[in-house]
């Protein structure tokens, strides 16, 4: 009996992840609970094992694609049966329910996967009920019964979508689940697969037209009688035309200054790159782009193919300034020109005072570098978009402290020997911190909290995020209730979630439900950093090198002498809407004293 694999859901917050390795190939034999295929989410590198003993039947999902969770990735087959030859194959016909092979990509626009649309039109996983559970099967007059493809909804904050390219034209075959067009939309461009096998019939929606979705933009008929001469897409609107065209779908309003109801967004002939390849780039963004008269050649995408996401053309126009562009990006109506009429000669006074003339920025010319272009991996790109929303959320300041740690030095060397070889682990200075830590936190707990809406939130638990570096990216695992473990229990702990961290072993639930965090770029050698807060945390807690260095020493009897004492500097990054420069400050003299004046039981 077939058993589907599913692409398992990595914690309440991940709705998605990327396939970076199948480990099993079509045909092989694999073991219940044996890993299968690599997964890689914002949070958490990990291998997946089967759900079931059998032969793997069939790879759905190729490696490199981001599916939403729930997606039917494989089927193990128990009894092993016939055995798909290629990954993903086509997929035979199912219900509704089934028929989703891939959810949307990420709203960031920095993954794109082919989601197979449903019957109602659209790719997401959870959709009402209430809609169509089969393609729609028209009448039509060419050639029987055809079915009906339509503009599906890539998100569920999506509502429009605009054609880029058909890559099929009317009278060519096509099999189901073939790429049949391509669509943008403000947060991802994607090829859209055919419903179903037959023959393209008719192309409703040409190239370059902003649809609603749900609208039937084509339809697929089985062959027969299919016209001689089919109808073909009509030509986008050109960026020179005086009036957009209108199509009779009902297509979103653009936001422009001259109202243009119904307005057939186009891709004008200068919004290529060198090579004659359309710039990357979705509804949103063009329209941003015309209404600051931006360039969109001149704004470097950051996204998936170099695409322009709306944070690019966004960030591009904070920087810059409206009006950089060559010209508008929109049709705009005829202008009088002053050259139009005879020349009238001025005296040189009157040609100081009359504007010049400037000329537009041009884009920047870059010249080519020598090199590789590596494309990121999915961590990475999700570590970027984690860093960059971090910043824009919160009001991020810094604190740094000397901190003698001579007394935690002395006492690690006179008995890390016997500690470690009494606890089978290895004794390093994190959970000397880490208690140090919740130390602050007993007496400023506003660190330990995070921000809801117009509300704080104090957390009754300290969970304590510790930053792992890792040879492919940066990965975060949660010591859960660091408060109520031991010294030793607090070191065991933290060595276990990085060793698994390294090995891909983690589990959803061990990287996120954090605190507050603890990174150690100290280990490599600087003095100190600036880290960004890890959201919704509201505090992160940086670790600089432990270097020796002379102190001036004042005795009980006020006498100063200069001594050579282990120093580190810690750096408080904290959120200045809820946290204070005083709280932040007095936190760290708490963590400060508690290291300086160690004393506490180790085990």
């Amino acid at each position: 009996m077939p058993t589907d694999v599913i692409m398992p859901q990595m914690g309440e917050s991940i709705f998605e992840g990327t396939i970076t390795k199948w480990l099993k190939k079509p045909g092989d034999k694999v073991q219940r609970d044996e890993p299968l295929f690599e997964i890689s989410t914002d949070k958490v590198d990990a291998e997946i094992p089967a759900p079931a003993s059998g032969v793997l039947k069939e790879i759905k999902i190729s490696e490199g694609a981001t599916v939403q969770v729930n997606t039917v990735v494989g089927v193990i087959d128990a009894e092993g049966a016939a055995v798909s030859s290629s990954a993903p194959a086509p997929q035979p016909a199912r219900t509704a329910a089934a028929e989703t092979t891939s959810g949307p990509a990420s709203t960031d626009g920095t993954a794109q996967v082919k989601p197979a649309p449903q019957a109602d039109g659209t790719s997401a996983p959870k959709q009402p009920p209430a809609t169509e559970t089969a393609p729609a099967v028209q009448a039509g007059g060419n050639g029987g019964a055809g079915t009906d493809v339509v503009m599906p909804q890539m998100g569920e904050s999506i509502f429009e979508g605009t054609i880029t390219k058909w890559l099929k034209k009317p009278g060519d075959k096509i099999q189901r689940d073939e790429p049949l067009f391509e669509i943008s939309t403000d947060k991802v461009d994607a090829e859209i697969p055919a419903p179903t096998s037959g023959v393209l019939r008719e192309i409703k929606v040409p190239e370059g037209t902003t649809v609603q979705v749900n609208t039937v933009v084509a339809v697929i008929g089985d062959g027969a009688g299919v016209p001689a001469k089919a109808a073909a897409p009509a030509p986008a609107a050109r960026p020179a035309e005086k009036a957009p065209k209108k199509v009779e779908q009902p297509v979103a309003v653009q936001a422009q200054p001259v109202e243009r109801p119904h307005e057939v967004i186009s891709f004008p002939e200068r919004e290529q790159q060198g090579d004659g390849e359309r710039i990357r780039s979705s509804p949103l963004v063009r329209r941003i782009a015309r209404e600051n008269s931006v360039d969109l050649a001149s704004v470097p995408g950051t996204g998936l193919g170099g695409r322009i996401t709306k944070d690019d053309i966004l960030n591009f126009v904070q920087q810059h300034g409206p009006a950089t562009a060559a010209k508008p990006s929109r049709p705009v109506a005829p202008q009088p020109v002053a050259r139009a009429a005879a020349p009238q000669p001025i005296s040189q006074p009157q040609a100081a005072t009359q504007p010049r003339p400037v000329a537009a920025a041009q884009p920047q010319i870059v010249p080519e570098l020598a090199g590789e272009l590596v494309p990121m991996t999915p961590m990475r790109k999700k570590i970027a978009e984690r860093m960059v929303e971090s910043k824009r959320t919160s009001a991020h300041v810094h604190t740094v402290f000397k901190v003698d740690m001579t007394r935690v030095v002395k006492l690690r060397d006179k008995v890390r020997r016997q500690w470690e070889e009494r606890h089978a682990v290895k004794l390093t200075y994190m959970p000397f911190i880490a208690k140090a830590l919740m130390h602050g936190i007993r007496k400023k707990p506003i660190v330990n909290a995070s921000v809801v809406g117009d509300s704080i939130q104090y957390h009754k638990n300290v969970n304590i995020g510790i930053a792992v570096a890792l040879d492919w990216g940066l990965i975060v695992p949660v010591v859960k209730g660091a408060e109520n473990l031991s010294f030793v229990g607090l070191q065991r702990a933290i060595t276990d979630l990085g060793e698994r961290a390294r090995a891909k072993k983690l589990v959803p639930d061990e990287v996120q439900g954090g605190t507050i965090t603890i990174t150690n770029p100290g280990i490599f050698g600087p003095q100190f950093g600036t880290p960004i807060i890890l959201q919704p945390q509201v505090a992160i807690l940086g670790m600089g090198g432990i270097f020796k260095e002379p102190v001036v020493i004042t005795d009980e009897h006020g006498n100063d002498s200069i001594a050579i004492r282990h120093i580190i500097r810690l750096t408080l990054g904290y959120d200045h809407r809820i946290i204070d420069g005083a709280e932040a400050d007095q936190f760290m003299v708490a963590v400060r004293d508690y290291l300086e004046k160690f004393d506490e039981d180790i085990g």
